[in-house]
């Protein structure tokens, strides 16, 4: 399998990263009027069909025992568990945060939900593999904190009607954070020790634990929608256009993509996890610039809100400017 070792491949890999997670949601808003639990079934075909893709290409370049499927056939159940519940929780969170997004925006549910799985991942991560600075790795978390602290008062500021769902908004992106970032937890879990996964064959398993988990769970949200209104069925979902399908699709190959490049780059000696995710999850500062500058999710805001967004990109920034040299540094 391809491995990047070097410093400067690996932080490729997790600027790719960043860039997929921070936005595969376009597709979203690309499908108007299409609920996000009909959307999220073509969603996760394309985790399992990119997680194959990725899986049968880069996964088993040059062979060898940690071929994507000679990987399989060699780990152990413990390790196989773990990227399957890695998938389970994700798949969770996943749902809330397009949830999130359906009712308070990108610019507001990726700063607010994915800005604090960023924390809590970090923190769990460097204490299952210690690698990089502490003093860079926290110390870029806590302009992060600021910047979500910005982002929910510019929200606030930004919406004059709808107060309960302003505040249901907030409530799910939070509720999204804390299980986001549990998630990657349990896939630096499957790739560590003997018999463990690759970063090609982890994400397969991932994906599939993502897919069993949606089954029950988003059909439970097709029923009940947490933003209220109507419910949908499987019978709107086959009566839905192409392009929507389409696009549904799309979005799951691009967020796969950004989870193969991320899974790679932690699995290298000189990154470890709680870096590549941390850096990965500068894809609430991705989305941010898609939901205000694309498509104007604050165009109408008071002044007051809109003053408050520059000031989340900075300390966004510097953040992540701290968290991305923290492997340079010995701990």
């Amino acid at each position: 399998m391809y491995q990047p070792e070097a410093y400067g491949i690996a932080l490729l890999f997790m600027i790719g990263s960043m860039l997929c997670w921070g936005s595969w949601a376009n597709t979203m808003k690309l499908t108007p009027g299409w609920p996000f639990q009909l959307f999220y079934w073509d969603y996760v075909v394309g985790i399992i069909a990119a997680s194959l893709f990725w899986g049968l290409t880069l996964g088993s370049l040059g062979g060898g025992e940690l071929s994507f499927l000679a990987n399989i056939r060699s780990a152990d159940g413990s390790h196989i568990l773990s990227a399957l519940l890695g998938g389970a929780v994700f798949n969770v969170a996943n749902l809330l945060l397009v949830a999130a997004i359906d009712i308070a925006g990108l610019a507001v549910a990726f700063p607010i939900g994915i800005g604090l799985a960023l924390i809590i991942g970090v923190l769990l991560n460097y204490f299952i593999s210690p690698q990089g600075s502490l003093v860079l790795l926290f110390g870029g978390a806590l302009p992060v904190v600021l910047a979500i602290v910005l982002d929910a008062l510019a929200y606030r500021r930004r919406e004059t009607t709808q107060k309960t769902l302003s505040a249901r908004g907030i409530q799910i992106s939070l509720a999204c954070g804390v299980l986001m970032g549990v998630f990657y937890p349990l896939v630096a879990r499957a790739i560590t020790g003997e018999h463990a996964l690759g970063p090609y064959s982890v994400a397969f398993l991932f994906s599939l634990g993502t897919a069993v988990c949606a089954l029950p769970v988003n059909y439970l949200l097709m029923r009940k929608p947490l933003a209220g209104g109507q419910s949908v069925s499987m019978t709107d979902y086959g009566n839905g256009r192409a392009a929507w399908h389409w696009w549904g699709f799309v979005g799951g190959m691009i967020w796969c993509t950004g989870a193969v490049l991320n899974f790679a780059a932690s699995h290298a000696h000189i990154i470890g996890p709680a870096v590549s995710y941390a850096i990965g999850q500068g894809a609430t500062m991705i989305s941010a610039v898609w939901g205000v500058f694309v498509w104007k999710e604050f165009a109408t805001a008071p002044s007051g809100a809109r003053k408050l967004i520059p000031l989340m990109f900075v300390f966004f920034l510097i953040g992540l400017g701290a968290i991305a040299v923290a492997p340079v540094f010995p701990r």
